[in-house]
């Protein structure tokens, strides 16, 4: 069984940046793909970006050019780097392996998420 642990998260004006980790427990990333979701208020949880087991990287539309996922599977940790941040942005932030090749969650188990919330 996996546990996720996801920190990072905080308060932030908009225009600024943050960086959020995911460490795992319980099984290795190596060889997985892994991706970072979130949950905005009130809204279905989505995807956001994809860090595959051979480095290649994928990200929605709507944060493609501001954030950057990367992975250190020494330390068994992904980590997603957010910049030029949006009030739009706001949202508890997951992650999750993925299915190979696709944006969908590989893993029953969700961590307890790190709340981000920009402020306009």
């Amino acid at each position: 069984q996996v546990r996720l642990v996801e920190s990072g998260g905080g308060l932030v004006q908009a225009g600024g940046s943050l960086g959020l980790s995911c460490a795992a427990s319980g099984r290795t990333f190596s060889g997985y793909d892994m991706g970072w979701f979130r949950q905005p208020p009130g809204k279905v949880r989505e995807f956001v970006a994809a860090v595959r087991y051979n480095d290649n990287t994928n990200y929605a539309d709507s944060v493609k050019g501001r954030f950057t996922i990367s992975r250190d599977d020494a330390k068994n940790t992904v980590y997603l780097q957010m910049n030029s941040l949006k009030p739009e942005d706001t949202a508890v932030y997951y992650c999750n392996g993925l299915q190979l090749g696709l944006r969908v969650a590989l893993w029953r188990d969700w961590g307890q998420g790190t709340q981000v919330t920009v402020s306009s």
